[in-house]
């Protein structure tokens, strides 16, 4: 296993564990504590973790600006199944709004042999996933964004303003229940916020290890959420306050 390999595992753990110990990570990769802790060093200077005493837990008030290559590679078969269960609510005649995201990728490629439904994107690689297809695909204009792939800025926010949707899947990289739905990019934050002013139905996909995360780009409250698809990892706690607030989970 390659040193990211091994890292880019660690990360998974640890979002899913919270907290990890050097010893047991020593023992899972069959590599020594020294190497352990080096790469706990390099993963803290890169924001995702603290290092303790023995170990690390995870940077909840932080959520770092992941390239949407790396992002694919995290909870992959969750997110595969989330964008699986979204593809089966979209009916002939929709027309509907991605962002950009790992998740809403994978949703796009499921639609590439449907017919009849007008998907608009701020994601250029979403548009060159469904470039060969047989849909109507609207991508606005923008500023790009190398990590994302997205078109963000005054000129999509503007090319938003000027249309009307029946569906947006946002992909969000973290739910807080006091801030509300959250990215690390401000102008993704404002381009996405414009996606739910101009949809009917706002429908979040998001992987269990979103909640309780947070980070400093706000996109909104989650009162303007109609329904979450998330895996069967979301705590029973979080799974209430959704439904307090009036939203529909359904769960993979």
């Amino acid at each position: 296993m390659l040193n990211e390999e091994r890292r880019q595992r660690i990360k998974e753990i640890l979002t899913v564990k919270k907290r990890i110990l050097v010893n047991e990570m020593s023992g899972e990769f069959n590599v020594s504590p020294v190497t352990i802790r080096k790469d706990l060093e390099i993963l803290e200077k890169r924001g995702i973790l603290t290092r303790v005493h023995g170990g690390a837990i995870i940077n909840h008030s932080s959520v770092q600006d992941l390239a949407l290559t790396e992002k694919e590679r995290i909870h992959t078969n969750e997110k595969r199944r989330i964008a699986e269960l979204a593809e089966s609510l979209i009916n002939p005649g929709d027309t509907i709004i991605l962002d950009s995201g790992s998740t809403t990728t994978q949703l796009a490629r499921l639609l590439k042999f449907k017919k009849d439904i007008t998907v608009i994107t701020n994601a250029v690689n979403i548009a060159s996933e469904l470039a060969a297809s047989e849909l109507t695909v609207i991508l606005t204009g923008g500023i790009l964004r190398e990590q994302s792939f997205s078109l963000v800025g005054p000129i999509a926010e503007d090319s938003l303003r000027s249309i009307t949707a029946d569906i947006l899947f946002l992909g969000v990289d973290g739910i807080d229940f006091k801030y509300g739905m959250t990215t690390p990019n401000f102008l993704e934050a404002r381009v996405n916020k414009m996606m739910i002013q101009v949809a009917e139905q706002v429908i979040v996909l998001a992987d269990s290890s979103k909640f309780g995360r947070r980070s400093t780009g706000v996109i909104d409250n989650l009162q303007q959420v109609d329904k979450i698809i998330t895996d069967s990892n979301i705590s029973p706690s979080d799974r209430q306050k959704l439904k307090a607030l009036e939203i529909q989970v359904l769960i993979v």
